[in-house]
């Protein structure tokens, strides 16, 4: 047998004035040959021991007390409630880390590492109980510490320059913040000169059962379980993830900003390689190999700077060609300043009115997202600016839309709130086309149900619109041919605008499909025309919307066009509804007449259509 040594390491702290129930210390040792042992530490506590029928009496909602109990029983209460208030509910969070690049002396050390944990708990305010070190023979260390929230533990690979770790926690505590921590302690780098920076993966995960344990718990209210939690903290393998904005609170919402490089998508070598000036191909196209930057609001993925182009002008343009001479424009939310961008390259624009309830939004997206409202590029106008929002055109206004349209074009103020006075003229003054590019429709959100089923609100929309007005409103992800109908699925709040739009008087109701948004399905645009004639016009050649392009688009400084995406043959690709959202209709529970097999795929036998919104009757009939 080796003569093992034993090494005294650091004790763990204790948190003042933190409360710590009872526990009881039971451990086994197995001597291993190969391995060292750094000797177990744990906080000294004497508690009285508790047995199992004990903790399930106190858990007991049921349990009722003696009103003769005397001073022993209250102190046994005392005892309890202090037991009780470690005991958490079965939920917690998980966050592993991946290290490469890492100092092999430092990554061999037991007492650098073990330092490294207890610096890393004492900052975050996690109780360390317990914990204890193995070093490999010759190379490696094992450590794991038992902490009051839950556990703590790391794994070493000196050679390899590697350290794999796990951080599990009850309780309500955040874990993303402790990231940046974890790679200034454990992340260190080697000694040599021609040492690679470390390098860190790490992905965050919610354990344990909410649903039934939490009381009035929906997943749908917590960010981490939507996209935020399944897109970017869930994915373990993305080369770089990093918060630049992490549960940021604004007034309204909690606002996240990622930058993350997807190995699918891109090879970080040649992200390297792009930041270089060394006229490679990568380096004269920094453009094409960028991380990517993702806007989130309470979770919920809202932009992505690869995917910018591709919804921004699919919600903008399309309805900007078709209308004969836009000169207003409104856009209700449009926060990161992307939309606003867009409609501003329009040299037919007088003004564009943004109205923003939530005003953190745009100043974060002023800070951490600078292409979204970047216009430098635009020349050639009056009153232009780098900033889209300092364009003379530009109007934020940041107030309630709800309450901006009803005071100003609603018949009834009964839901609407005070908000600034504004010069009447102006404020009443119509819009050519109007953009809602706010919450989804079938957000679980209070303020997502008004915006898309309020009868005077929707109403409003319609006066704010000139007699050849246009409205634009992104309506969530698109269905597929064996979705329930709207009115019967998720999206019973688009189904009821549709319905609203048709009986408020809008002529012709279409609905179009963008799949290069870098979201998780296609993502669709309702359009909705006051004006048959200026309908009419949606269905244009591909060349004749080139030759409008032409026209009206403002070009860059050095005279190319300035737009990414748009063009004649993507608007001809906007024209007709697809398959799917036909069979969605005819999936209502009152079938139309014209969803007849023998409509549909027959003689092509003619049906009377009543309703603006028909997909049918758009495909096979108009």
């Amino acid at each position: 047998m080796m003569n093992l040594s034993v090494k005294q390491l650091p004790p763990p702290p204790v948190i003042p004035g933190k409360e710590v129930p009872p526990t009881t210390y039971t451990f086994q040792h197995f001597p291993v040959e190969g391995s060292r042992n750094s000797y177990d530490l744990h906080l000294p506590r004497l508690h009285e021991e508790y047995e199992l029928d004990d903790v399930v009496a106190m858990t007991n909602e049921d349990d009722s007390s003696d009103d003769s109990s005397d001073d022993s029983s209250d102190d046994k209460e005392d005892d309890n409630d202090d037991l009780m208030e470690g005991l958490h509910l079965p939920v917690g969070q998980h966050l592993l880390v991946d290290i490469k690049n890492v100092d092999p002396v430092f990554l061999n050390s037991e007492e650098r590492l073990a330092e490294a944990m207890i610096q890393l708990i004492d900052e975050y305010k996690l109780t360390l109980l317990s914990y204890h070190c193995h070093g490999l023979i010759p190379v490696g260390v094992s450590c794991a510490g038992v902490l009051l929230e839950s556990h703590i533990a790391f794994h070493t690979w000196p050679t390899e320059g590697v350290i794999a770790m796990d951080l599990f926690t009850c309780g309500s505590g955040k874990l993303i913040p402790t990231l940046p921590s974890i790679q200034n302690l454990f992340g260190v780098k080697a000694a040599n000169e021609d040492a690679d920076d470390p390098m860190m993966m790490w992905s965050h995960k919610l354990r344990g059962f909410r649903k039934g344990f939490v009381p009035g718990y929906n997943f749908e209210l917590n960010p981490l379980d939507a996209d935020l939690g399944s897109e970017i903290l869930g994915f373990h393998d993305y080369d770089i993830k990093k918060p630049l904005v992490s549960a940021a609170e604004t007034d309204y919402q909690m606002v996240d900003v990622y930058e993350v490089l997807d190995p699918v998508n891109r090879r970080l070598s040649d992200y390297y390689k792009s930041l270089e000036d060394d006229g490679s191909y990568e380096s004269l196209h920094p453009e094409f190999f960028a991380p990517d930057h993702i806007l989130l609001l309470d979770g919920r993925i809202q932009s992505t700077r690869y995917g910018d182009a591709p919804y921004h002008e699919s919600i903008v343009h399309p309805a900007m060609i078709t209308h004969p001479n836009p000169k207003r424009v409104a856009v209700i939310g449009g926060g990161e300043g992307a939309t606003v961008r867009e409609i501003l390259k329009h040299s037919t624009l007088e003004k564009v009115v943004m109205i923003e309830i939530d005003e953190g939004v745009v100043n974060l997206s002023t800070k951490y997202l600078p292409e979204w409202q970047d216009c430098s590029s635009i020349a050639h106008h009056d009153g232009c600016a780098e900033w889209c929002f300092d364009d003379e055109r530009a109007d934020l206004r940041v107030e309630d839309a709800l309450a901006y349209f009803n005071d100003n074009f609603g018949s009834s103020s009964s839901i609407s709130k005070s908000v600034d006075e504004h010069d009447e003229t102006d404020a009443q003054e119509q819009f050519d086309v109007l953009i809602m590019d706010c919450l989804d429709p079938n957000d679980d959100h209070p303020f997502a149900k008004v915006l898309y089923t309020d009868d005077g609100y929707v109403t409003s929309l319609y006066d704010a619109l000139t007699d050849d007005g246009i409205l634009v409103v992104q309506v969530g992800e698109a269905v597929n041919s064996r979705s329930p109908s709207d009115e019967n699925g998720d999206f019973e709040n688009r189904s009821t605008m549709i319905k609203m739009l048709d009986a408020i008087g809008f002529k012709s109701i279409h609905i179009y499909e963008e799949s290069h948004c870098e979201f998780d399905a296609p993502w669709t645009t309702l359009i909705a025309f006051k004006d048959v004639e200026t309908r009419k016009r949606w269905y244009r050649s591909p060349a004749a919307v080139e030759l409008d392009l032409s026209r009206r688009i403002l070009p860059t400084k050095d005279g190319k066009t300035s737009l990414r995406y748009f063009d004649g043959a993507t608007m001809k690709s906007y024209q007709m509804p697809s398959r799917a959202f036909e069979d969605n209709y005819c999936h209502q529970q009152d079938k139309p007449e014209e969803c007849a097999e023998k409509v549909r795929f027959g003689n092509g036998k003619e049906v009377n259509v009543s309703s603006a919104y028909n997909p049918v009757f758009e495909r096979h009939f108009a």
